[in-house]
């Protein structure tokens, strides 16, 4: 249903470089540029892109409370590595990777350095 999600940025070049390497990690690299707006992903596989941009208004980015934006991997390894990239390259932590209750969602939790909040998750099979 989602087709990509945009998140505002004070500094497009230093999100630019972030998102490089977090859509590299998982498999992914640029697919728009224009202007103030880059966008990483790949319509073709029908997975939802993700957008760093300048506010179309011109005001400052500012972070919406209480908004995420989850980022979907195929194995818990696979959210380890992109959530470590992250962290290396100057997220904060916001949740180390792990299970979260007992349904196999598995995920961790980092804040991109404009302050947005994502996660990178997966559904992995419950531990017998």
């Amino acid at each position: 249903m989602i087709g990509y999600v945009t998140l505002g940025t004070n500094d497009l070049p230093r999100a630019a470089a972030f998102y490089d390497k977090v859509a590299g990690a998982m498999g992914y690299g640029r697919m728009m540029e224009e202007g103030e707006f880059i966008a990483w992903g790949n319509f073709e596989d029908g997975t939802a892109g993700l957008a760093a941009t300048k506010p179309f208004d011109g005001e400052a980015a500012s972070v919406g409370n209480g908004t995420m934006v989850a980022l979907m991997v195929d194995s818990p390894e696979k959210v380890k590595a992109v959530y470590d990239v992250a962290i290396a390259n100057g997220a904060s932590d916001e949740g180390e990777p792990g299970p979260r209750g007992d349904d196999g969602f598995y995920a961790g939790y980092f804040r991109d350095m404009d302050g947005n909040k994502l996660n990178v998750f997966c559904m992995a099979p419950p531990a017998e």
